[in-house]
C-alpha cells in the first residue's frame, strides 16, 4: 500500500512538473503573445465603433433638433389596415396646395404596413397658424378596379410639433376602404 501510494505520488509530481513547464512555455511564447496582443486591439478597436455609432446617432438626433425645431416641426405618418379593400401603390401629400412628399410603394412596403408598421412620409417645417393637409391614395379597390381617393383635414400648427397620420381602414359595414387624417395630441 505504501508502494503504491508512493507511486501515485511520483506520478502526481510529474504530472505537476510537466504542467508547470507547460506555463512556463506558453508564457515566453511569442505566439501566445501575440494572440494575447491581437485581442487587446481587436477590443480597443470595437470599443472604437461603439463610441463612433454612439455620436452618429448623437449627431443625428441633433442635426434633426436644429433643422425641425419642435414649434415648427411637422410630420406626417402613413398607416394601413388589413388591407382587403385597398391594394396601396402610391400616396400623394400636399400641405396649402404645396406637394410636401410622395412615394411608390413596393409588395415589401405594402406588406410591412398590413403587419401594422407605419411610414414617415415627410418631416419639415411649417409655420404656426391654420393649415390644411391633403393626401392623394391610389392603389386596387374591390374587384381590383382602379381606386384613387383623396383625404383632407384642416389643422391649426401651434407652438409644439403636429403629428398627422394618413390612415387606410376597411371598412366592413360598406365593404370599401376609408382614407383619412388624424392628428395626434402629444402628451
Amino acid at each position: 500500500m505504501i508502494r503504491f501510494c508512493h507511486n501515485i505520488y511520483r506520478i502526481t509530481l510529474a504530472l505537476c512538473l510537466l504542467f508547470a513547464s507547460s506555463i512556463s512555455m506558453a508564457q515566453t511564447d511569442p505566439q501566445v503573445e501575440q494572440e494575447k496582443e491581437n485581442t487587446a486591439l481587436n477590443q480597443q478597436v470595437e470599443d472604437l465603433k461603439q463610441a463612433a455609432l454612439n455620436l452618429n446617432r448623437d449627431l443625428l438626433l441633433l442635426e434633426e433638433e436644429l433643422l425641425f425645431p419642435g414649434n415648427t416641426q411637422v410630420a406626417v405618418f402613413v398607416s394601413m389596415d388589413v388591407g382587403e379593400f385597398f391594394q396601396l401603390d402610391a400616396v400623394k401629400v400636399k400641405i396649402d396646395d404645396r406637394v410636401i412628399g410622395s412615394h411608390l410603394y413596393t409588395e415589401k412596403q405594402v406588406s410591412a404596413l398590413y403587419r401594422g408598421g407605419i411610414q414617415r412620409i415627410y418631416v419639415g417645417n411649417v409655420k404656426s397658424g391654420e393649415h390644411e393637409i391633403s393626401a392623394f391614395f391610389t392603389g386596387k379597390g374591390p374587384q381590383g378596379r382602379d381606386y384613387k381617393r383623396a383625404a383632407k383635414l384642416n389643422f391649426e400648427k401651434t407652438s409644439d410639433p403636429a403629428l398627422l397620420e394618413l390612415r387606410i381602414v376597411d371598412s366592413t359595414q360598406k365593404l370599401q376602404p376609408i382614407f383619412d387624417i388624424k392628428e395626434w395630441e402629444l402628451p
